[in-house]
């Protein structure tokens, strides 16, 4: 029997936080026709899908820090947040599907890219809502610590808010310092 895992990360073009991945096994139960790209789907969909794909699914979080997305940049970042949720899944999967079209370096395992396969392939949807739903819930409780940031609502990314903040509140330990605007900021 086939064991297929879908691939998928979040977090590229934050401005500050980890990069998450998420590998899913599937469980043949599951309603598939329900499962979609996580950014066609509203936060309290994703929530609830987030749950359903946990209690049926075999699935792992991977994640590269800030520090690694400085060093290594975020493309390297994001292949190594990959790596990290497929090697920990509870059980070694016949075929990796991985969104995009880039691979990450695994040895022993099948990997095959798929542009855009958040939309077509149902086990990267569901890796795509649960790296969300895991990285959204991490930046909204450092956002509690790093008030005026707004990370409640912008997840660290380049919103108008977001920027103005930086502007007005500085850098944090948080911020990718490597990234555009943030590199300008003295």
């Amino acid at each position: 029997m086939k064991i297929i895992a879908g691939v998928d990360e979040v977090g590229r073009g934050s401005l500050m936080g980890p990069v998450y991945a998420a590998a899913v096994i599937l469980n043949k139960s599951i309603n598939k026709k329900i499962l979609k790209d996580s950014k066609k789907l509203s936060k309290s969909s994703r929530e609830i899908l987030a749950k359903y794909i946990k209690k049926n699914s075999i699935w792992a979080i991977g994640k590269a820090s800030v520090k690694e997305i400085e060093k290594i940049n975020i493309f390297h970042a994001s292949m190594l947040a990959m790596k990290r949720a497929i090697i920990k899944l509870k059980k070694k999967p016949s075929i990796v599907l991985i969104d995009g079209n880039k691979l990450p370096n695994l040895k022993n395992y099948k990997l095959n890219s798929v542009i855009k396969g958040d939309q077509k392939i149902p086990s990267i949807s569901a890796a795509s809502i649960i790296a969300k739903v895991t990285r959204d819930k991490m930046i909204c409780n450092l956002g509690k610590k790093f008030k005026g940031y707004s990370w409640d609502k912008n997840c660290g990314y380049g919103t108008k808010q977001h920027l103005k903040a930086i502007k007005n509140l500085g850098i944090t330990s948080h911020h990718r310092k490597t990234f555009s605007p943030i590199n300008k900021i003295k």
